[in-house]
């Protein structure tokens, strides 16, 4: 057993594998009073007065507490980040990281933006944990590149994975979670959508375009080839050979 989950764990690719790696740690850390919650969740004032910069990353790594919710992102972000990049990000690395870059940055715009507004700067200002809608953001990607492959929800009834972030949204309002975390992860993912693949095919113009810089922060796939040896050449026609 021990030897199965190893062996799925080092298969996962290079992103879905650290980030599941750095949401566990930190929050069994957390959950063991070993590293506490208040010196990462999300704090705009601490990060521009005090440049607590990290708070910026580490709001995204904590998913709360031990519990069954925590089972249901787990599992989300170890299969749904990882089929984004073995599958629609394979051997592109770098977009992927952008992706969740992009991702990240929505998220915490809105949540900053949304603090300032009237009447509902106190419902922003409850979210300072980012986590759950990062993950539900790749939840959100994923069914829009996948919407025809039919899904069961608990056995339940089931639907086409075009369907899968409203059904999702419905089970967290039903179990008493707070909506506006899934509908946050639903904006960024389809802002991320819209400007990757919808935009493009509008335009000719891609705006998502990854940075040169992050490019060079992941090697690229290899690529193999064929030794000479192992190369077999038809013999020519015999109309050439009596030329």
């Amino acid at each position: 057993m021990a030897q199965a989950v190893e062996d799925w764990y080092k298969q996962m690719p290079i992103i879905t594998r650290s980030y599941l790696t750095a949401a566990i740690v930190t929050t069994i850390g957390c959950s063991l009073e070993i590293i506490s919650p208040y010196n990462l969740y999300l704090n705009p004032r601490l990060v521009v007065k005090q440049y607590q910069i990290w708070r910026l990353i580490t709001n995204f790594l904590y998913f709360r507490k031990m519990d069954l919710d925590f089972l249901f992102h787990m599992f989300f972000l170890a299969r749904y980040c990882k089929l984004l990049e073995e599958n629609s990000f394979r051997g592109k690395t770098a977009d992927f990281f952008y992706m969740l870059l992009f991702g990240a940055t929505v998220l915490t715009t809105i949540v900053l933006v949304g603090g300032m507004i009237p009447y509902v700067s106190e419902s922003f200002a409850k979210i300072i944990f980012l986590s759950n809608s990062l993950t539900f953001m790749m939840v959100y990607v994923w069914s829009k590149q996948n919407p025809f492959i039919h899904m069961s929800f608990l056995g339940l009834f089931t639907f086409t994975a075009a369907y899968l972030p409203w059904v999702l949204l419905g089970f967290s309002v039903l179990v008493g979670a707070s909506a506006w975390v899934d509908l946050l992860g639903m904006i960024a993912g389809h802002a991320y959508y819209f400007l990757e693949d919808v935009y493009p095919k509008m335009t000719g113009r891609r705006p998502l375009k990854t940075p040169s810089f992050i490019k060079t922060l992941f090697a690229d796939e290899a690529v193999v080839v064929a030794r000479p040896q192992e190369v077999r050449f038809a013999a020519p026609p015999v109309e050439e050979m009596r030329r």
